[in-house]
């Protein structure tokens, strides 16, 4: 899928990196919890590493984005094209030339894995790679998962890379076992229970209350018309070999949605040795939610599942090269949801702390301290959000512990991401009618890493003076920075068809591709009356609270942690419990076709 050449190497002559050299890059102090040391990595052990380079003017892509996304713009929503995107995030002739040089005098081969060239990849011996970066990769073993990783608590640059290179992967970044945990219907439900005055789409004879198309079209009053126009593509991401069943999709459509043709497919693309098996009892069920509510509210809207990776893949590494094969494609879809993500501590560790980010201003996201895994990863959704793509991420399972949520260490106050980028809308969940409540699974929280977006000043601003000087939990997250979710949705005892039955489940990643489902279908009113999609949504959501059921009631502790463990409250207006509330479909259609001035 990639486009791969090698770098033309410069001929200038530099002495070979040594450890005398070297300039500490990446640093922690142990692994996270769950990994055990079993040894160095062998020395004749094949490593590949993927380099992302600095890029020549991410600030400025930053603040083109926030421009083209803003109402009231000049440019609102002139989205860039393929070679605009480049133009900002090329690196520098002069951080090609550095590592160019760099790799020609130590006999390195890299390949150009972006079509922006700010990532490349390189093959080398363990041996050579702990000579090169000052590390010492070592295998690390972890109960939940099948094989050791090899990875390093320390990681150098030689001087003459410093500044040019921002990452190294893999380094200080570790995989999980589990990338979405959602909560199983099994368990006891929470204590939030569905009242009588649902929507009469509903299912109120079921004391469960399930959760259908019908009963979201009922809810958020999404039309059941089918698209028309088939330029416009909602895809769904797969990972750590979550499958989409067909006959899954068809017989769901078949009971859920019998106004639509129950023939509806999807297209397929594999990524990264990914797969997707068709055949009795091997779907997966987050995979069958999410094509199956993206389907089900997106009525008619072509849709695509891309599968990446296996089991085994790092989830770091996946996620990365998802957003180089979107870079790299011509036609990008016009909105991409996924449900899957990790604690932010998983992404790499830096000598910088959140502390010395609360000087920075939020006039825009500025990159001047060091850039981590997940912060260059940001910055790649920042490039493809800028031509025009939404994305939606699920907000997480576990509460305000991220996922650590384990019923024993509560109130942590851990974010993950990519659901903690600025530059993508994080969804969590509601349970019942009349009124909403948010969820107590639903993730949300400050993130450790990214500062406040201008589009979220004022409405953090507010949410704080909610929280009383005596909060338990304060001095546990950094209110400088930025706060998820962005929104939310019904989250709880979705029916699904899974491997041929019907079945409940549940999760952020319930309400995520029901809520792509929606701006699915505005795009494509947007598109019939000549109007550019709605891309990168979130300075656009913020602009129209009123559009939004406002949530104020919840307490995301988390699912197995008691509800007295400390935690975010809902509360007037945006919080990170509930974000802005659950949309009104009319009304955020009204505002998404109103004439720009």
């Amino acid at each position: 899928m990639f486009f791969f050449r090698f770098l033309a190497l410069a001929f200038s002559t530099v002495v070979a990196a040594s450890s005398s050299s070297l300039v500490l890059h990446e640093h922690r102090a142990r692994a996270p919890p769950g990994f055990t040391s079993k040894g160095r990595v062998s020395d004749g052990h094949m490593l590949t590493l993927r380099f992302g380079l600095a890029s020549h003017n991410i600030a400025g892509l930053q603040d083109k984005l926030l421009s083209i996304s803003t109402p009231g713009s000049r440019d609102f929503r002139q989205w860039l094209s393929q070679d605009e995107v480049k133009e900002f995030m090329a690196p520098s002739t002069d951080t090609i030339n550095a590592f160019n040089t760099f790799a020609s005098v130590n006999g390195l081969k890299p390949s150009i894995i972006s079509p922006n060239g700010d990532w490349l990849s390189v093959t080398l011996p363990v041996s050579k790679a702990n000579n090169l970066f000052g590390a010492a990769y070592t295998n690390f073993t972890h109960p939940d998962l099948p094989a050791p990783i090899a990875r390093t608590l320390s990681i150098s640059l030689p001087a003459e890379l410093a500044g040019h290179v921002q990452v190294i992967h893999p380094s200080t970044a570790f995989t999980a076992p589990i990338a979405r945990r959602a909560p199983s219907i099994s368990r006891s439900f929470p204590k939030h229970k569905r009242d009588a005055t649902a929507p009469a789409d509903c299912n109120t004879s079921d004391s469960k209350n399930n959760i259908t198309p019908a009963c979201l079209q009922s809810l958020y009053n999404i039309p059941t018309t089918p698209a028309t126009h088939k330029n416009n593509t909602l895809l769904v991401t797969g990972y750590v070999e979550e499958w989409a069943e067909l006959d899954d999709l068809q017989a769901f459509l078949a009971q859920f949605r019998p106004d639509l043709p129950s023939n509806q497919t999807f297209v397929t693309t594999l990524l990264d040795g990914g797969s997707n098996p068709q055949g009795p009892g091997i779907a997966g069920p987050e995979a069958d939610l999410d094509v199956q509510y993206a389907a089900g509210i997106a009525s008619g809207v072509p849709l695509q599942f891309l599968s990446v990776g296996t089991f085994e893949s790092d989830f770091p590494t996946s996620v990365l090269d998802t957003t180089t094969f979107l870079a790299s494609a011509a036609q990008l879809p016009t909105v991409v949801t996924t449900s899957y993500g990790l604690n932010e501590e998983f992404w790499g560790a830096s000598l910088a702390t959140s502390a010395s980010f609360s000087s920075l201003s939020n006039d825009s996201i500025k990159s001047e301290f060091p850039v981590l895994f997940d912060r260059k990863v940001c910055d790649a959704f920042a490039g493809i959000s800028a031509r025009g793509v939404s994305f939606l991420f699920s907000s997480g399972d576990g509460g305000v512990s991220g996922n650590h949520d384990d019923g024993v260490d509560c109130g942590l106050f851990i974010t993950v991401f990519p659901a903690s980028c600025p530059w993508v809308t994080t969804v969590g969940s509601t349970i019942g009618f009349n009124p909403e409540v948010a969820v107590n699974f639903t993730g949300g929280g400050f993130s450790s890493i990214f500062p406040t977006p201008p589009y979220q000043t004022t409405a953090i601003s507010n949410f704080l003076k909610t929280i009383p000087p005596s909060f338990p939990g304060n001095g546990k997250f950094n209110a400088t920075n930025r706060a998820y979710p962005d929104l939310s949705l019904q989250g709880w005892n979705f029916l699904i068809n899974a491997r041929g039955e019907v079945a409940q489940t549940a999760g952020t990643s319930a309400s995520t591709p029901s809520v792509a489902g929606m701006v699915a279908l505005m795009n494509d009113r947007l598109i019939g009356e000549g109007k550019p999609v709605l891309g990168f949504l979130n300075p656009f959501l913020y602009a129209n609270e009123g559009a939004f059921n406002d949530v104020v009631e919840g307490h995301n502790s988390g699912f197995r942690c008691p509800a007295s463990s400390v935690a975010f409250d809902a509360a007037p207006g945006w919080d990170p419990v509930s974000g802005l509330g659950t949309p009104n479909f009319p009304d955020l259609l009204a505002a998404a076709l109103a004439p720009v001035v």
